[in-house]
């Protein structure tokens, strides 16, 4: 079976994400769960992440985005990442490992 584009993102951040060693899940949310919630849910270095993958051009729904602002509110980072920007997850993960890293110079 081909992978999806979206998935192909998916797949590039989980590499990411296990080689910096973060703790990540995908939540499911199958009619049970919170609707908008981030694709991938991560905690790293005790700092809450959530990642919503697109493909190409596609964008964050308006629910998507309320959640992604309600976790910024919470002191959370966020991301929507796609195979364009993908360096920047890479970029924040090795920077944010540095100990002089301030996590509130990361664009959101």
């Amino acid at each position: 079976m081909a992978l999806t584009p979206e998935k192909k993102v998916k797949n590039k951040v989980v590499q990411l994400l296990k080689e910096h060693g973060v703790y990540y899940f995908f939540p499911a949310s199958y009619g049970m769960g919170r609707s908008g919630v981030p694709d991938v849910v991560c905690c790293f270095q005790g700092h809450f992440l959530g990642i919503e993958c697109k493909a190409g051009k596609n964008k964050a729904t308006p629910l998507q985005l309320r959640e992604l602002a309600a976790i910024r509110e919470a002191e959370g980072t966020t991301f929507i990442i796609n195979e364009e920007n993908v360096g920047v997850l890479e970029k924040y993960l090795k920077e944010y490992a540095d100990p002089n890293f301030r996590f509130r110079d990361v664009l959101h």
